[in-house]
């Protein structure tokens, strides 16, 4: 008898509730890890049908385009963005995110469920299509990311969350290209394309294209110039992460976020109260607000 995602889904949950608070790791950039952080053990992964569903919703966010061909319009995973299975700080890591929702958005203004951001990311980020809400894809999805926040309490607030805030540069497309060319071609592409891992055992497996048709759409969230910055800034190059400094980060950014890439037709309707960030590029219905 198939196991109907909803048991699942609270199956996770409650085991998740017996979980000791999670221990804090020394800070530092020799394990770059921060205080208040902590990432579950595979061995932590119970077994049976849970264990199951877990370890394949992780399968489903490395291997997306493989796995979800369907829902899936470019050439890049989940974990191109959320690094080390959506476990790194400062790449947006899926540690506590489980325990933030619901939660209140205001890019679409209405409480969401996680399922629906993480349709948002489908539809954005990956440029393509949304996941049946009670299949068990979204709902492998979702345990392997309440997995993740094991003893994190709901507001679900943990340190290295998100991306990493910033002092606002100004970006230089000039100085970026040159940035580019010098530190992130020999991974991305001479033209942002992307390229295969020349070791096939190795992580990542590929490396995303940054622009272009196979890239995230302008609706997402890579493509707002604060964002870019920061995860360049804390993740990149993936080799020698937080050698470039912050300008270089902006300014490699903004030559990203200005290329080429695919339109997301409903971006007109984000921000209905007229609440978008300074540094979405294009325009929405809502007039925006005046800056106080």
């Amino acid at each position: 008898m198939r196991l109907q995602p909803t048991f699942v889904l609270i199956a996770v949950v409650s085991s998740c509730r017996s979980v000791p608070a999670p221990t804090k790791a020394p800070s530092g950039p020799a394990t770059g890890v921060m205080a208040g952080y902590r990432v579950p053990g595979d061995d932590e992964i119970p077994a049976g049908q849970i264990g199951a569903s877990i370890r394949r919703g992780r399968g489903l966010l490395s291997a997306t385009r493989d796995s979800l061909p369907d829902h899936v319009g470019n050439k890049l995973r989940c974990t191109s963005c959320h690094l080390g299975e959506g476990t790194r700080p400062n790449s947006s890591p899926w540690i506590g995110v489980y325990s933030r929702f619901p939660q209140y958005r205001s890019r679409n203004d209405r409480v969401n469920l996680i399922e629906d951001r993480i349709n948002d990311c489908f539809l954005r980020s990956m440029n393509g299509t949304a996941l049946e809400l009670g299949g068990r894809d979204m709902a492998d999805i979702v345990a392997y990311m309440a997995f993740l926040s094991k003893g994190v309490a709901p507001p679900g607030e943990v340190e290295g969350q998100g991306f990493k805030k910033m002092k606002v540069l100004v970006g230089d497309t000039g100085r970026g290209r040159l940035t580019y060319v010098s530190q992130c071609a020999r991974c991305h592409g001479a033209s942002g394309e992307g390229t295969p891992n020349p070791d096939p055992n190795a992580v990542p497996r590929d490396y995303p294209p940054l622009w272009g048709s196979q890239s995230f759409n302008i609706g997402a969230g890579m493509a707002r110039l604060q964002t870019a910055a920061s995860f360049v800034r804390y993740n990149m190059p993936f080799d020698r992460p937080g050698t470039l400094t912050d300008q270089e980060a902006f300014d490699v950014a903004a030559y990203i976020v200005t290329r080429s890439r695919p339109d997301y037709p409903a971006k007109a309707e984000d921000w209905p109260k007229g609440d978008a960030p300074s540094d979405v590029a294009y325009p929405i219905k809502a007039a925006r607000a005046k800056p106080r």
